[in-house]
């Protein structure tokens, strides 16, 4: 996840170099999210063979095709650098969460929260990780930073190469049993990823350039900027997940839901002095929720767990894109600021299917 969240604070050289617009920037986040679509066929073969060296090669791949990123000589190889490394995500993220439910027990949200946290943790670093490359590395030997990758996944093929990526012994669920709550489920959760999608890819992809280019800080503070929503989004994620377990999910996401888009609105129209300590909270609320629906996903199919959050991963990675192109359309047409402003008001949308969306009690075995 560090690799993967080098995009948002390249996005400026890239806008500097290649001359490109916030459309053709939103566009970029299209790209690295598109093979997503394919989560749920990977989820499908996780839950029936396994697919251990997806997880262990995933880091190599997608540090070498980010650490690239700034030598694409156009728009078109930048999107395919992208479109690859969407495909190394996905071969990651879509095993790895039922490997987590596995070993969780009853506790879930914990292990949801732990799995996020060690992801937010990443895109908190990968901002940093940009600006020192670049500060002194210089950008003709960002390809450097591809290494770090390389070796852990020496260290991932060390230590899980003996180790299935499935529980051994127990016999793949029928698909059949999958599609009735699939489709009472998945419909309402598709409701609240496309209301929050919207707050979500304007903030992590179009923070770096909103600070820049609306709050006019230089390129460190506005680096930072994403560092700080990510990394309080760490602390979100730890809480959140663990938070559910005893307090029910739907409780959990309701707090959440109201606080992240207010929050939001507040930010836009705060003056620069405010802005840091306002993404303190926003990261906190924005991206807290995550780890729960992860843990709601998990407890509603508990025979199906990979399939079930390859699905998920497909629709929140698809839809994340969709909406984070169009925030760069309206930002190209309303500017960002006001983009911003109406993406927290969608987000509020979300509350209705919240109320409606189905949530089981985690399954009791251990």
């Amino acid at each position: 996840d560090t690799y993967s969240a080098f995009l948002a604070p390249l996005l400026p050289l890239l806008q500097f170099r290649l001359g490109l617009n916030y459309g053709q920037l939103g566009g970029l986040a299209l790209f690295l999210q598109l093979p997503s679509l394919a989560t749920p066929f990977i989820g499908y073969l996780a839950d029936r063979i396994s697919l251990r060296y997806f997880v262990i090669f995933a880091p190599a791949v997608t540090a070498t095709l980010m650490s690239v990123l700034g030598f694409a000589p156009n728009y078109f190889v930048v999107a395919l650098l992208l479109f690859a490394t969407g495909i190394s995500v996905a071969c990651f993220h879509a095993p790895a969460p039922a490997m987590i439910s596995q070993v969780s027990g009853r506790r879930i949200g914990t292990g949801m929260s732990l799995f996020m946290a060690g992801g937010e943790l990443g895109r908190t670093l990968g901002p940093l990780a940009v600006a020192w490359g670049l500060a002194y590395l210089t950008a003709d030997n960002f390809w450097q930073l591809m290494f770090v990758g390389w070796a852990v996944t020496a260290v991932l093929y060390w230590r899980l190469h003996d180790v299935a990526a499935r529980p051994a012994g127990v016999a793949p669920a029928q698909m059949a049993a999958f599609w009735p709550s699939a489709r009472r489920f998945f419909p309402l959760l598709s409701w609240v990823i496309t209301a929050r999608m919207f707050m979500i890819g304007a903030l992590t992809t179009f923070l770096v350039v909103y600070m820049s280019d609306v709050l006019n800080v230089d390129y460190w503070l506005a680096a930072l900027s994403l560092t700080i929503l990510e990394g309080a989004g760490v602390a979100g994620a730890l809480l959140s997940g663990t938070l559910s377990d005893h307090f029910g999910r739907r409780n959990v996401l309701l707090v959440l839901f109201i606080c992240a888009p207010l929050l939001m609105l507040a930010f836009s129209f705060s003056p620069t002095w405010l802005a840091l300590p306002l993404l303190l909270a926003l990261g906190f609320t924005a991206i807290a929720p995550t780890p729960v629906i992860l843990a709601a996903v998990q407890d509603q199919f508990p025979d199906h767990r990979a399939v079930a959050n390859g699905t998920y991963i497909a629709l929140n990675f698809t839809i994340r894109a969709v909406a984070t192109f169009a925030v760069g359309l309206l930002a190209d047409n309303i500017g960002l600021n006001t983009a911003f402003s109406l993406s927290a008001l969608l987000a509020l949308t979300s509350l209705p299917a919240l109320w409606r969306l189905p949530f089981n009690t985690p399954p009791a075995n251990t």
